[in-house]
């Protein structure tokens, strides 16, 4: 498998938060979005060929049984049914981390599924040349579907200005069959002033809606760090 890097911290996002967690990033990714907090792995992608055996032993070097494989897009990688299942045969608790836009039969405990809002488009990057594609890709309906059946599942939405909320609103009538307590409003920012400027208003929104607010703890903690 192309790996970016794996590490040992602690989750900072979704239903886990705080859970010491082995990561396995993954490079590589279909979408090219506008806050891309892993641009190594997606605009500029790096890493390196690491066999499944290769990563099972860095994940043996630590305690925690919790282990989540991140991107770019981990649904890219063929191997990845394969390194779940050693990871699941071995006991570990596995979380994926994905766009929602691939799917690929596999054993998982909990899908983080971060759907794409039209706030990702990249209009001024790279003269806007992967904005229509990255728009045509980032929401395929039938594929969260798949998801969504696939596992235990959160649904995690980057909230970038209030009026995202009103788009957030209408993809999920349109997806329809979500529970309101697997939605997730995370702020955009890899600051903790950006994070805590968004915060005022994002979570006074989730207290009234009864939705999830969902801190970026990682960033708290260590700033917009590799490896962390």
């Amino acid at each position: 498998m192309r790996i970016s890097e794996m590490f040992y911290s602690i989750q900072g996002e979704g239903f886990l938060c705080g859970v010491p967690s082995f990561f396995v990033r993954t490079t590589g990714c279909n979408l090219r979005c506008s806050f891309c907090d892993s641009p190594h792995t997606s605009w500029n992608p790096e890493g390196k060929e690491h066999s499944i055996d290769e990563i099972m032993e860095n994940a043996a070097r630590h305690p925690s049984r919790h282990v989540v494989i991140t991107g770019g897009e981990p649904y890219l990688q063929n191997e990845l049914p394969e390194l779940c299942d050693r990871f699941n045969d071995a006991g570990y608790h596995i979380t994926i981390e994905t766009a929602g836009t691939v799917f690929k039969p596999l054993r998982a405990d909990l899908l983080s599924i971060s759907p794409k809002l039209s706030n990702s488009i990249p209009r001024d990057q790279d003269d806007g040349k992967h904005a229509q594609r990255h728009d045509a890709a980032r929401i395929n309906p039938e594929i969260l579907r798949l998801l969504m059946a696939q596992a235990e599942h959160q649904l995690k939405f980057v909230v970038d200005a209030p009026a995202d909320l009103k788009e957030i609103e209408i993809f999920l009538q349109e997806l329809g069959g979500v529970e309101r307590n697997r939605v997730l409003l995370m702020p955009q920012g890899i600051t903790r002033k950006e994070l805590d400027d968004r915060a005022e208003w994002l979570v006074e929104y989730c207290k009234r809606e009864n939705y999830r607010y969902c801190p970026r703890l990682h960033i708290e903690l260590y700033g917009n760090k590799r490896g962390t």
